[in-house]
């Protein structure tokens, strides 16, 4: 089997976990940005999973003691924020509000970093980016639209994103005579498949999608957004700022949905599909045991069969593998996908920005970029990461990495949840037999007008 390991350059190996307080301590005058020698102080902030949280580890590497004898001026101050990612949100904007709070490095969740810039919270870096030669040539074009504001200035340096395909069975698809690899030119081409797969090879799922509102943003995004950014439309207009309700589109976007659920049948059982753990039970249950064929989801879910995984599977990559969804007819680029990810950005209240930027810079270069998301088994923001040893040896991360070329982002706006869980409501609708599709858009139109006001929303 090959293994999911990699190679660590000297300054972040990961073997070298020795803790030290020095890094994660505050020696401050208390609102001041600086320490009691006189160092700037860079009090950097992100959200934590607890003690073995990875990239509190990856700043306990070395990498803040390298960057601090680089810069013998500044003292970096690691401060974690164990919270759940809403829990986190609200208290980073709490803080952000004073000087005498506000962290000077901010771990962003790309899909706030527009409302937060809105709001006036973050600093725009558009001097910085501009006089950092790797933001040109090396940070990937499509991920920047994910840290700029409405406003069209820059507000944070992407750090870790990630995509989403068809996972498939290999070996199941041989069995049923379909090509391998599989490269489906259309959405007509995902259905054929999974039909050949009901036929061919009964007792097994042809194809699984997150349509259980249980599943929260899983529905929104791994299902209802990879359809819909595959054709013409979109959820928002970035141009009127109004959420597009009906258009043919969503309308034919629900009607895969229903066709693979009613028409068809080829999606899982209402009891898999509506349940809270549907991606787990397809990845740890139904694909290592040869029993679902193709899943729509996230390029993270491939860790789960690795030889430290939930689930690990030998030879994984002969026997699995990774597509991209493709565009509604084969439309150009001919796939897509949606990407999300965290970046790092400067509160506005910073009393060290420039500090503050430097070890931004020293974050995002090649080495440290990259072994941040080896180490987190996410993607790299960097074209240049594909040529740090261990990157790509890690299964599936090739393929992954090129769809980021293809990729769009939710949209960035404080309206996108209530939105949001009105798709998950009427996706399920759907796919259970509850709502036709003309009834599902007829649904978003009424709620979201009710929830948001009839001039939010418009109609293709």
């Amino acid at each position: 089997m090959k293994k999911f390991s990699f190679k660590m350059p000297v300054v972040v190996a990961m073997t070298s976990l020795l803790l030290f307080t020095t890094a994660c301590s505050s020696s401050s005058s208390s609102g001041t940005g600086t320490t009691s020698d006189g160092k700037k102080e860079v009090t950097v902030s992100f959200r934590s999973s607890g003690s073995e949280d990875t990239l509190t580890k990856f700043f306990k590497s070395g990498l803040v003691d390298e960057f601090e004898k680089q810069n013998p001026d500044i003292k970096i101050n690691i401060a974690p924020v164990l919270a759940s990612e809403g829990d986190y949100t609200s208290k980073m904007v709490l803080q952000m509000k004073s000087p005498d709070t506000a962290p000077d490095v901010i771990a962003e969740d790309t899909s706030i970093i527009k409302s937060d810039a809105a709001a006036g919270y973050l600093e725009p870096l558009d001097t910085q980016v501009q006089g950092w030669s790797d933001w040109k040539e090396h940070i990937i074009d499509n991920l920047k639209a994910g840290v700029t504001g409405e406003d069209g200035k820059v507000y944070g340096v992407p750090a870790t994103s990630d995509t989403r395909g068809i996972w498939y069975n290999k070996e199941l698809f041989q069995q049923a005579g379909l090509e391998v690899p599989f490269k489906p030119a259309s959405w007509a081409e995902v259905l054929e498949a999974a039909r050949t797969i009901k036929q061919k090879l009964p007792g097994v799922t042809p194809l699984n999608m997150i349509v259980g509102k249980a599943n929260g943003e899983g529905v929104t995004m791994q299902t209802l957004e990879m359809l819909l950014y595959g054709t013409a439309d979109t959820l928002y207009n970035d141009t009127s700022k109004k959420w597009v309700v009906n258009s043919p589109g969503l309308l034919d976007s629900f009607k895969f949905i229903d066709q693979v659920f009613n028409t068809d049948k080829t999606g899982p059982t209402m009891q898999v599909a509506l349940n809270g753990q549907a991606g787990s039970i397809a990845f740890q249950q139904q694909f290592p045991q040869g029993k679902l064929a193709m899943a729509v989801d996230g390029s993270w879910a491939g860790s789960t069969w690795a030889e430290n995984g939930a689930a690990p599977i030998a030879n994984v990559e002969e026997k699995i593998g990774f597509a991209p969804f493709p565009t509604q007819n084969g439309e150009e680029p001919g796939a897509t996908t949606m990407s999300g990810g965290w970046a790092w950005s400067v509160p506005a209240q910073s009393q060290n920005k420039e500090a503050a930027w430097k070890f931004i810079e020293f974050l995002m270069n090649k080495e440290n970029a990259t072994a941040r998301v080896v180490a987190e088994g996410s993607l790299s923001p960097r074209n240049d990461s594909t040529e740090v040893e261990g990157y790509t040896d890690r299964p599936y991360t090739k393929e992954a990495q090129e769809l980021l070329n293809v990729a769009h982002f939710r949209p960035a706006n404080d309206q996108y949840a209530a939105v949001s869980a009105q798709l998950q409501s009427i996706v399920e609708s759907i796919a259970s037999g509850k709502l036709t599709p003309e009834e599902g858009v007829t649904q978003l139109k009424d709620n979201v007008s009710r929830s948001l006001g009839a001039d939010s929303i418009e109609e293709k």
